[in-house]
């Protein structure tokens, strides 16, 4: 998903696992080594690892998938060239950081919407969400708003500007329930569960805990949300031939069928 100043995950603690998962012979397209792409570690490298193997198959393109662990590391990567392209981030947060760092980062395509929603251990209802309750919400700046401004457009809160990407707890000018907001990691949001009243996940962290946003969450995003998930890549790299191929790798049945698997129907496609 922004001030990057106040992102409170560390880009060192990254889970810097490369894997090689397609060699053999190059191809006529292919410049020095593979194309490298970087993804969040889990359920979307499992999907994109079905993109890449249709971009050798089809395309003659070997694709080397790095993992990260954090929202910081992949941006940074990309920028001084040690990947070629990411797909982990939604445009309001490639925004904030093509403006906050500076980044001549580009976006070549859509993959998923991954919905955002509200999952309680204490509560069966959100009617039933007490005064004074402890809510876990995401710290990286655009899923934090997000998160706030489905709070919003619910009527728990009001925001000084509802149409703020960016709204942090600070931009809240009305909370009748009192409730008391805790920034976390968005890894680490499942596992705040046991000791929070509510906790914000989207469907990257939610589905490998075994929460389904249409079974489990009490409050969910809409279908139609604006967050998709993007392919990116650098301005100098975005026409790169092998790039094009990824994203057309990416946008198959295939891959479709390999989210809605993984993330059991909670992974929307983007690119329809």
């Amino acid at each position: 998903m922004f001030s990057i100043d106040k992102f409170k995950t560390l880009a060192g603690a990254a889970l810097v696992v490369a894997t090689v998962l397609l060699t053999g012979c190059g191809s006529d397209n292919a410049s020095d080594g593979p194309l490298k792409v970087g993804v969040m570690a889990g359920p979307e490298a499992d999907v994109m690892k079905v993109a890449a193997d249709i971009a050798k198959k089809d395309h003659g393109v070997d694709v080397e998938l790095v993992e990260f662990s954090d929202y910081v590391s992949p941006n940074v990567a990309l920028a001084d060239s040690s990947i070629d392209a990411n797909a982990f981030q939604h445009k309001p947060y490639l925004e904030s950081m093509i403006r906050d760092r500076g980044f001549k980062l580009a976006a070549v395509g859509n993959t998923f919407v991954y919905p955002i929603g509200a999952y309680s251990k204490k509560i069966k209802d959100i009617s039933e969400l007490r005064d004074g309750a402890k809510v876990a919400i995401p710290n990286d700046p655009s899923n934090e708003g997000r998160t706030l401004i489905l709070l919003a457009n619910k009527g728990f809160i009001k925001l000084k500007d509802i149409n703020n990407l960016e709204a942090t707890p600070a931009d809240i000018i009305e909370n009748p329930k009192k409730l008391n907001f805790i920034e976390l990691d968005a890894a680490q949001l499942p596992r705040s569960l046991d000791d929070v009243d509510l906790a914000f996940i989207n469907s990257t962290y939610s589905v490998p805990a075994n929460l389904l946003p249409e079974r489990d969450a009490l409050l969910v995003e809409d279908k139609d949300s604006p967050y998709v998930n993007l392919i990116v890549a650098r301005e100098d790299n975005k026409n790169d031939p092998r790039i094009q191929a990824l994203v057309e790798s990416y946008h198959t049945p295939a891959v479709e069928e390999k989210a809605k698997e993984l993330f059991k129907g909670s992974a929307v496609p983007g690119w329809k």
